[in-house]
Formats: structure tokens, C-alpha cells, sequence
């Protein structure tokens, strides 16, 4: 009998997600899954209330502007909400300072607008640890800096910023700061107030506890963002131009109400569960798996000797050993699911300078992992490892008949 699934890839995205988010993601679209705000029949302003009422329910979750819920606005995913922001801030001759934690969902559209519209940016790279010197992005900071950029929690080392300070040394230069929270929405509380946040970009896959296909911005009242983008939007339709109001200014087309059921539904599971209390038990878990990695001879690990500010995604090597190799034993031999390579990070590992060996293994611990799953992960890579030992150790030619 072919053993459970034990799945440590939570940073692409959390699975499974709770079983109420199913249920109410099936129940509201099978009876409201009309298109909200096109029509003025009952159901359609049911299904449009909704969506109204989660975009003052996230502002709030996100600490934005509470009477200027029209600029939470849902895209993709954060990727997406990325690819809207970055060219809506920055012009030719503005400079963008971003870092090398950075997922490429920042560094593309960063790259695109130095290349192909003039602007300038800075990647600041990250300490031994694996943090960001705010002291660092300050130094960096020019009298045409526009934009600051940071990733708020590593989907690679797992490393959580402080974007409190970087902000507050962003507001104090008038500095626009947008934080992509892909990895802590869920997990770490976020408030922009507090935070000196102007722009928090989110997705809705991972610990938000919502669909793949949404994600979107939340901007503060004070920010204004250039619309790069042109459609319908369901709303004054003579208008031969994209509406200049938000939430249509940076809205295109049908909205995905299936997520949006979805991010309702995790957003009561959220606070029935507590963000604080979930991410206590994720780390408690990616302690344990730290621990027990590193009784193991061969396993390299990477910016996580002190778990402080820091998510539960654990990036790791064995020595001797492909990445790629390890996942592949872990999947085939263990029914072990993780991630290998590059994680959409090049930065990170070209500073780490794991490019070479195509990047590291990572675990991401979820919300409904448990111990014996991390125990049954450490059993796995000591497994791997004593493979590892007991080839090198063959004679040359056994090796052809292993």
C-alpha cells in the first residue's frame, strides 16, 4: 500500500486548504456565480456585495485605509498585483531600489522597466543571516529614488524583514514602500499604518487559505498609481477611456468570484485560528526539522541557525548530492513532496553561490503538517545521506551496477 502524501511545499502553495473554504467556495458559487456589479438583478448585487465587503474585510486585515476600501483590488495573484504596481509608480529617470531576497515576480518587471523605460535600480543584498540592513536601503536611497521594494518574508531562507524600520525610514524620505507579503499574508500580522506601508501586494493561494487565480494590491489613500492597463470594467461603458476611479482604475474585466468566495472563507478561518497561533505552530514544526537536520552528517543548511523572524521554510543540501537528486528519492522513495532549484529567486542563490549545483531543497511547513510528518522528513534525508555515503564509498566500477 502506497504511503500518504507528506507534503512540505507550502511556500508555492498552501495544501490542503480548510475544509470550510471548500464547502463555501462550492455553496456560493453554485448559488451566486453570476457576475457581480454588470447587473441590477438581485443576485448579481448579492454577489457584488460580497466583494465589496471583502475589500473593507482585507484592508482592514492589512492595516490600510479603512475609508478608502475602493483600493484593495484584486488581480492574479501576487505576481500580478507586482507586474500592476511596479510600472504604475515608476517612470524613465526614477530609481527603484529592491534586494536580492527578491522573487523574479519583482526582479523581471523591475529589470524591464530599467531596460525598456529608462528607470534605475539598486538590488541590496542580504546579510550572512539571510536579513536586509534597513540601514542599507537608507544609504541606497537618491534624490530620484521613487520606490522601495522589499520581499517581506523569503520564499527561499524563509527570513522575515523588518519592514516597520524600513519604512519609517522610507516615509522620512518620502519614499514610496510596497512590500510583497506572498509569504507572510496569514502568517505574520501586517499593518500599514503602523508599518509605514504604502503598498502591500498579496496573493490568495498560500496562507491567506484562498484559491490559486486571485491576488491583488491594498494602496494607501495617499499613493497614486498610473493606470497601465485598458478594459471593460462593467461600469460607464460610453466611456471611450479606462476609469480613473478606483477600484477600476487598476480592475480589468470579470472578477474571479470563485476566489473571492475563497478569501472570505480564509479569512474567517484565519480569525477563528488566530495568525499569531498558526505561525507558533508552524515554527515549533520547523524547529524540530532544523533540529533534527542537523544531526545529520552531510546536510548543509542555510540561514536559519536562530528561527527569530523567521517563516517555517527551511533551505537546505545534502553534500555530495544533487538537489534535484534528493527531491526525486524523496518523492519516489517517500512520497515526500518539496521544492528544488531555484525558486524563482536567482539572486538569492547566486549571492549564496548555489547556482552551480542548481540551487538548494527546500521545505516549507504548512498549517496542517505535523510532527510525525517532520519526523518521517528528517528519517527521509538521513536515509538519502547514508545513500549518499554508501555510494561513495563503492569501488569505481560497482558503481555501473548499482
Amino acid at each position: 500500500m502506497e504511503k500518504p502524501l507528506i507534503y512540505f511545499d507550502n511556500a508555492a502553495t498552501v495544501w490542503p486548504k480548510p475544509e470550510k473554504v471548500y464547502r463555501f467556495m462550492d455553496e456560493f458559487y453554485r448559488s451566486h456565480g453570476v457576475n457581480p456589479g454588470r447587473s441590477g438583478y438581485d443576485l448579481a448585487i448579492e454577489a457584488g456585495s460580497l466583494l465589496d465587503r471583502l475589500r473593507k474585510r482585507m484592508t482592514k486585515f492589512f492595516g490600510g485605509d479603512e475609508d478608502a476600501s475602493d483600493r484593495l483590488v484584486f488581480g492574479y495573484n501576487v505576481t500580478d498585483a507586482l507586474n500592476l504596481i511596479i510600472p504604475g509608480l515608476l517612470s524613465a529617470g526614477d530609481h527603484v531600489i529592491t534586494t536580492n531576497l527578491e522573487h523574479n515576480s519583482v526582479i523581471r518587471p523591475v529589470n524591464h522597466m530599467v531596460r525598456d523605460h529608462g528607470a534605475e535600480a539598486t538590488f541590496v543584498p542580504f546579510d550572512s543571516a539571510g536579513f536586509i540592513d534597513p540601514d542599507d536601503i537608507a544609504r541606497a536611497i537618491r534624490p530620484n529614488t521613487r520606490v522601495v521594494i522589499v520581499n517581506h518574508g523569503s520564499n527561499v531562507l524563509g527570513t522575515v524583514q523588518a519592514v516597520g524600520e524600513i519604512g519609517r525610514l522610507c516615509r522620512e524620505r518620502g519614499v514610496t514602500f510596497v512590500v510583497d507579503t506572498a509569504q507572510t499574508a496569514g502568517v505574520i500580522p501586517i499593518n500599514m499604518k503602523a508599518m509605514n506601508i504604502d503598498v502591500v501586494a498579496f496573493t490568495g493561494h498560500k496562507a491567506l487559505m484562498g484559491s490559486m487565480g486571485i491576488g491583488g494590491l491594498c494602496i494607501r489613500k495617499h499613493v497614486e498609481v498610473k493606470c497601465v492597463r485598458s478594459g471593460g470594467t462593467g461600469v460607464r461603458s460610453i466611456n471611450p477611456y479606462h476609469l480613473e476611479e478606483y477600484p477600476w482604475r487598476l480592475e480589468y474585466g470579470t472578477p474571479n468570484l470563485l476566489g473571492v468566495a475563497s478569501l472570505w472563507a480564509g479569512q474567517d478561518w484565519l480569525d477563528e485560528n488566530g495568525v499569531e497561533q498558526v505561525h507558533a505552530r508552524e515554527m515549533e514544526l520547523a524547529q524540530r526539522l532544523v533540529d533534527g537536520f542537523r544531526r545529520i552528517d552531510r546536510v548543509q543548511l542555510y540561514c536559519c541557525d536562530r528561527l527569530q523572524n523567521h517563516l517555517s521554510t527551511i533551505l537546505m543540501n545534502l553534500e555530495g548530492v544533487d538537489p534535484g537528486d534528493v527531491g526525486v528519492m524523496l518523492d519516489m522513495e517517500h512520497n515526500i513532496a518539496i521544492r528544488t532549484g531555484l525558486h524563482c529567486a536567482p539572486l538569492v542563490h547566486t549571492q549564496l553561490g548555489l547556482v552551480e549545483r542548481d540551487g538548494g531543497v527546500r521545505f516549507s511547513i504548512g498549517a496542517f503538517n505535523t510532527a510525525e510528518e517532520v519526523d518521517s522528513a528528517v528519517a527521509a534525508i538521513a536515509n538519502v545521506a547514508q545513500w549518499a555515503i554508501e555510494r561513495k564509498a563503492k569501488p569505481r566500477g560497482a558503481l555501473a551496477h548499482a
